[in-house]
């Protein structure tokens, strides 16, 4: 046989790079071409969160996908299955009022038994009342607080003259849970209003544990059954939005983030907002930079985050996130904020070991706005709402 023509060869070689080169490219371009959602949502849809045409599971639910268009490989109505994961399950909010009650008491168990020794006294003199005062005054309760305790107790133990261990403690009960007072209310709202979600602004100074709250504060929605977002507007702390997505993703909740170091909060809380509404989720919680509250400049950018976010949707909570052991340093803190955030409730974390129970009602007669949740540990499932007759029988045990 004779030699191949070169003339003939080279053509049909280029032909063949051409033809391999092609089979490679195409699908590279026809898959980098799909459109993806900007937020993946892995938990389990309602069935009035459905996207219109999109089926439903053997709960009644979409299944969890990254959009419910139909993926370009999937047949045509039907949405491409989320790979596996497993996600953890928070506990229910009831169910660890219990152990946090427990560890409540122990903490202020000196607290308690103090006031009781002292109020069962055979003898209450002016002694006695001094030392009642201080113990109370110890406790963080505030002087006005004090002062207002003080006087009917002065007056419940003077008419009634019983001084027996079991009234003593029905007196103290009665008033302290007055002072605390049951009728605030302390619900969240959490429901959709308008076909938009509840937007959670949290706000609160370095260190006081606010990224945390906001993960277990996500846990507790979880729980009862909520579909949340998480807006990483904490664009300044160094990995403070990998945190909270951390947070997020053990319990199926995506993160909204910015990939850019010190982008703009108030940019990244809008984005976050925008993408609750158009997934239609329960529940927007906003993180925000831990401001020191001498600065007049950063106080100012909380509240432009606040006024952009209420352009895609109002602020129903402002959750101001408190270190319970501050004690009375935490009231001038709080007080600022309340100048420039309209505060709706407080949450208080580590409100165990050194915390004093009385700075609960010093915090609420310096905003006039309820305790709403507490922190008692540093488990994820330390945090529930707060419950002021659990908390009194607590304090008193």
């Amino acid at each position: 046989m004779g030699g191949v023509n070169s003339d003939v060869l080279i053509p049909i070689l280029i032909g063949v790079v051409i033809v391999i080169a092609l089979a490679i490219i195409v699908p590279l371009l026809v898959s980098g071409s799909r459109k993806r959602s900007r937020t993946t949502y892995t938990t389990t849809r309602d069935a009035d969160d459905l996207p219109p045409g999109a089926p439903e599971d053997d709960e009644g639910a979409a299944a969890p996908g990254e959009s419910g268009a139909p993926d370009a490989e999937s047949p045509a109505g039907t949405a491409a299955p989320a790979p596996a994961t497993t996600l953890e399950r928070p506990e229910p909010v009831q169910g660890r009022l219990a152990r946090l009650r427990a560890r409540l008491a122990k903490s202020n168990n000196v607290f308690g038994k103090g006031l009781l020794a002292l109020l069962s006294s055979e003898k209450i003199d002016e002694d006695v009342w001094d030392e009642i005062e201080m113990t109370l005054l110890a406790a963080d309760l505030g002087t006005d607080a004090t002062d207002d305790l003080m006087l009917q107790l002065r007056a419940r133990v003077k008419v009634e003259g019983s001084r027996t261990p079991e009234r003593v403690k029905e007196i103290l009960s009665e008033e302290l849970l007055a002072l605390v007072d049951p009728t605030m209310d302390r619900s969240l709202a959490t429901e959709r209003a308008d076909e938009k979600p509840s937007v959670i602004l949290v706000v609160g100074v370095n260190g006081v544990g606010k990224t945390t709250t906001i993960g277990k504060l996500a846990r507790v929605l979880v729980a009862e059954d909520k579909d949340v977002l998480l807006g990483a507007a904490d664009t300044f702390r160094a990995a403070a939005a990998e945190q909270l997505a951390t947070w997020g993703s053990r319990v199926g909740v995506p993160t909204v983030k910015s990939d850019v170091d010190g982008a703009d909060p108030a940019s990244v809380a809008f984005d976050a907002v925008k993408a609750g509404v158009d997934a239609e989720v329960d529940v927007v919680l906003v993180d925000t930079a831990g401001r020191l509250q001498n600065k007049s400049n950063l106080m100012d950018e909380l509240g432009k985050i606040k006024r952009v976010i209420e352009k895609q949707a109002p602020v129903r909570e402002a959750l101001l996130v408190l270190d319970a052991t501050t004690g009375q340093n935490g009231l001038q803190q709080a007080k600022v904020f309340s100048e420039v955030v309209n505060i709706t409730g407080i949450v208080l974390t580590k409100l165990d070991g050194t915390a004093k129970g009385g700075i609960v009602v010093a915090m609420q007669r310096q905003l006039g706005v309820p305790v709403k949740l507490v922190g008692l540990g540093e488990g994820p499932d330390d945090l529930a709402p707060f419950e002021p007759a659990a908390f009194v029988d607590a304090l008193l045990a």
